[in-house]
């Protein structure tokens, strides 16, 4: 088996149109990277890191070098992703950042107390706007994946 590398900017028909999912997610890295520099945002994540059993070790950068750790990362992805449109393996690897970034900040739905109250009534899973907030993060990351996916081509030899 070997693996190849691929990019929608080269494809054709329905796999060329994947190449926009690159350019949004391109966008939303690069804003959500510049966010990380503010202080509200840096305030706004602390719960989030703190009660994180993958990225709370940030918290020896204190509460703006954990939050300046995460912005370079995600404009790191972004620069993947945008040399990803003429690299295939940058592609995959950038989109393979994204799959981690938003698996990592998903969990935070489930590690972060108060986010989810779960319970046997009729409503049994309820979040609040932090929980909705977080809730997002399945369409990104699948977003990631499926441009992993479409970097990657196995051929079987």
């Amino acid at each position: 088996m070997k693996t190849e590398f691929n990019i929608a900017e080269v494809g054709g028909g329905s796999y060329r149109l994947l190449a926009i999912l690159r350019w949004v997610m391109v966008i939303i890295f690069v804003s959500f990277g510049m966010q990380k520099f503010t202080p509200q945002s840096a305030q706004g994540i602390a719960q989030f890191i703190a009660n994180s059993p993958f990225i709370s070790w940030l918290q020896v950068f204190g509460l703006r070098g954990e939050a300046y750790v995460l912005g370079v990362t995600e404009f790191a992805i972004a620069a993947l992703l945008i040399a990803g449109a003429f690299s295939p393996l940058l592609s995959a690897i950038g989109a393979f950042m994204g799959v981690v970034t938003f698996a990592i900040t998903f969990s935070f739905f489930f590690t972060t107390p108060g986010v989810v109250r779960w319970s046997l009534s009729t409503d049994p899973m309820a979040w609040n706007l932090t929980g909705e907030f977080l809730f997002k993060d399945v369409v990104l990351l699948a977003v990631c994946v499926v441009l992993l996916l479409a970097s990657l081509r196995r051929t079987w030899e």
